[in-house]
């Protein structure tokens, strides 16, 4: 058999009885080997991939609607179609499949749809057709029944569907209704409502194309009125003849356009308003009716995107300023009406015909005919969304993310886009979008707090929280001239964990940021407050409540943010000192209590910086590693007359210098609760601890000496030489200065010496400067 091509589009039905474009090609027939049979092939028009490769199964169901599609089953729930771009191909392909199953090409439909009894069979093969009644009023009873009687056998549905298309019986019936019309005959009117509603179970194209066409629909839609369960009858012919008027805003040329929308409307109006909502079993009887209005939708869409000329004179008209409101809101409720449509397209198809809609216009269309921004019409429809899941808020918030992301913005030569749509969305926009926080926070708790309200202020707290992240000043402004994070930490009091947490998060960001005029708007408005106050309510659940506060605590303790770290420490210590179970406050009070001490004694901070600026070697260290050392030092390590600063600062009072160090140890030798250990050694390489202890021989140098072991430290705990003991040489007098492990080299002071330093200390010993005899310090008698 010679192949054929022609263009069709693949679809597949899905779970929700809505069909999917698979894509489109040319369709062929032939033998397929690894099938053996003949088989319906469709390669992709755009890369020759092969879309569709089916089997033509013998006892498969295939059918012919409205002559260019061709709809078959391959499993239990496995619906595909082909959609002809021409009849003729449609009418080709048919007969081949026809050939296969050895049926007549002028039938609709191929094979029954499900499986008869074999008794059933027997008997249905034995009866050649299905004879029908004559169409007379007298019998109209009787063909109800029948009717209803064909309906729960397949087989049977299909003898009755061929015998009502090849006696033109469905004109007779109408016929019959315009009779019992005119006498009246509500009995009569009741049974041609079953028969014809039993017709539209039969699922049939032929039938439908009979039904709906423009002789046939209205009195169709006549016979639905007399539903004998609703007393009076529904006057639907009413409505569609005198009250749904069909307004051509633009002169539609195609005759065949034109038809085409006035019968989808009508079918659709059938489906949605005259048939009774269909039973579990009737549901899949009606599929034939949803793919009729689906292809007819798809049909429209194209027609009228293909019309050049009939969407200029549209968009035309929209721009114009002579266009008269009337006029102008017609052509606004077309264009909905067509967008509406489009929704029965495809993802790719659908990014087509927006494309489409672009390039003629439409957005500088739409920005005519707005009263209020287009963006703020997008938060206002965000913000009233009635859907308790809110899904289409959702949807819009996603679209303002993208609105007013960075990344999406494009740098011109002059002025950014970012600074200019940026300046104009926090001017004329954000107020809008903040609205419902602020109306809802104006009490110390939410004054809102339903599930629907908390989740659309979950929803602005997003965007806001993302504004933080990647706008630079004007969210920046606006926070801190709204009082925007006030307003926002009062949702802490909510009773939805989900809303706390986004109002942590937003304020987390910003502490993020370590800017210093978030921290001092923090501050002034005492804001940390609502978060301590959520932390202690929430009591000892460990949650993600109270892992998120630690964490937030925990950041401003390891990035040391000063200014924070105090005001916390001053106004929140006593209600949070007893949280032992994490260090994380106790670290801030450290890390204050060390701000405090460097505050306190300026002379000592000074100190520290001149030696490390007079350091001939530095490693990796960090900066608190060198000031634990230094604040480590035992003060019976340092002798009289030792010389602490270069040889030019000698001649600075060394009482000035030394006075603040004392009274410093002597603070910090009362608040520890035990001495620490001075090891004191000789071989720097091997050394363990960053604590040494100076001592001087008679001889000329200064060497570091070790002890064996901490107890014969003088420095050790309970010795006479610790620290801070009265009357103990540790105790710094006028007389006395102390300092710890000093080396002099080459005319520069070390603090301390560092590992990587080992070589050059052996290497340069004996190089050390030799100081005069009488500044060396005397060794104190053990």
């Amino acid at each position: 058999m010679t192949d054929t091509r022609r263009r069709v589009k693949v679809y597949t039905l899905n779970e929700d009885r809505q069909w999917d474009d698979r894509g489109t090609g040319h369709v062929s027939s032939g033998y397929v080997e690894r099938l053996k049979g003949m088989s319906l092939l469709v390669r992709a028009e755009s890369d020759g991939s092969l879309l569709l490769e089916s089997k033509i199964n013998p006892n498969t169901a295939y059918q012919k609607q409205q002559d260019t599609l061709i709809v078959w089953s391959e499993a239990e729930n496995y619906d595909l179609a082909l959609s002809f771009q021409e009849k003729a191909g449609c009418d080709e392909i048919w007969e081949k499949i026809c050939q296969v199953q050895g049926k007549d090409p002028s039938v609709d439909i191929t094979q029954d749809l499900v499986d008869e009894s074999e008794e059933e069979r027997f008997d249905d093969m034995s009866s050649p057709g299905l004879e029908l009644p004559s169409c007379e009023l007298n019998r109209l009873e009787e063909i109800a029944e029948l009717v209803a009687s064909s309906l729960p056998s397949p087989l049977r549905r299909e003898k009755l569907a061929l015998a009502l298309e090849n006696e033109g019986y469905i004109k007779k019936l109408l016929e019959i209704f315009h009779v019992c019309e005119d006498l009246e005959n509500l009995e009569g009117l009741h049974h041609l409502y079953e028969i014809i509603k039993g017709i539209f179970l039969l699922n049939r194209t032929a039938l439908f194309e009979v039904m709906f066409s423009e002789e046939c629909i209205m009195d169709v839609i006549g016979c639905l009125e007399y539903d004998p369960s609703l007393s009076p009858s529904r006057k639907h012919r009413e409505f569609l003849t005198k009250t749904a008027k069909f307004k051509e805003v633009i002169p539609i040329s195609d005759p065949e356009l034109k038809q085409k929308i006035h019968q989808t409307y009508r079918v659709q109006y059938i489906q949605d308003m005259v048939l009774p909502t269909p039973s579990v079993f009737e549901e899949n009887m009606l599929s034939t009716l949803h793919s009729f209005i689906f292809f007819n939708k798809v049909e429209i869409v194209g027609m009228l995107q293909e019309d050049e000329k009939f969407l200029t004179e549209l968009f035309a008209q929209l721009t114009d300023e002579a266009t008269d409101e009337e006029k102008r809101q017609e052509l606004v409720n077309f264009l909905k009406e067509f967008c509406a449509f489009s929704q029965t397209l495809q993802p790719q198809n659908r990014d087509a015909f927006f494309k489409t809609l672009s390039n003629m216009g439409i957005l500088p269309a739409l920005e005519v005919i707005l009263d209020i921004l287009l963006i703020n019409l997008i938060i206002e429809h965000m913000i009233c969304d009635t859907d308790p899941e809110l899904g289409g808020a959702v949807q819009l918030m996603g679209l303002l993310r993208t609105l007013v992301d960075p990344e999406n913005m494009l740098a011109t030569a002059n002025k950014t886009e970012k600074t200019e749509f940026l300046g104009f969305f926090y001017k004329h926009c954000m107020h809008v979008l903040t609205a419902p926080l602020l109306a809802n926070t104006t009490e110390e708790k939410p004054s809102k707090d339903d599930f629907q309200t908390a989740q659309l202020l979950a929803l602005i707290l997003e965007l806001l929280t993302f504004c933080v992240e990647h706008h630079t000043y004007h969210i920046k402004n606006y926070i801190i001239n709204k009082d925007i994070l006030r307003r926002v930490l009062v949702l802490m009091a909510s009773k939805h964990a989900f809303l706390a947490l986004c109002a942590l998060r937003f304020k987390r960001k910003i502490i993020g940021l370590k800017d210093e005029f978030y921290n001092r708007y923090i501050m002034k408005s005492f804001l940390f407050e609502p978060v301590v106050k959520a932390f202690l309510n929430n009591g000892s659940r460990y949650n993600l409540m109270n892992s998120a506060i630690i964490e937030m605590f925990e950041f401003i303790r390891v990035e040391d943010i000063k200014s924070l770290t105090a005001h916390v420490i001053e106004n929140y210590w006593k209600a949070l000192e007893d949280v032992d179970y994490v260090q994380t406050f106790k670290g801030l009070k450290l890390r204050f209590e060390q701000q405090r001490e460097r505050q306190d004694n300026p002379k000592l901070d000074s100190m520290r910086s001149i030696l490390r600026n007079h350091r001939y070697r530095r490693d990796a260290r960090t900066l608190e590693d060198e000031e634990e050392m230094w604040f480590n030092s035992d003060e019976d390590d340092m002798e009289d007359g030792e010389a602490v600063v270069p040889p030019s600062d000698k001649t600075k009072n060394d009482e000035d210098i030394m006075d603040p160090i004392s009274k410093f140890m002597e603070r910090k030798k009362l608040k520890e609760s035990e001495e620490k250990e001075v090891l004191l050694k000789t071989n720097l390489s091997g050394r363990q601890s960053p604590s040494f202890k100076l001592s001087f021989s008679s001889g000329t140098k200064t060497n570091l000496t070790s002890q064996s072991s901490a107890s014969n430290l003088s420095g050790s705990p309970g010795s006479p030489g610790s620290p801070g003991s009265p009357g103990s040489p540790g105790s710094v007098s006028k007389s006395t200065s102390q300092m710890a492990a000093i080396t002099t080299k080459g005319g520069l002071v070390g603090l301390v010496d560092y590992p990587d330093d080992d070589e050059e200390d052996d290497e340069d010993e004996d190089k050390e400067e030799t100081l005069p005899l009488s500044k060396k310090a005397k060794l104190e008698s053990s």
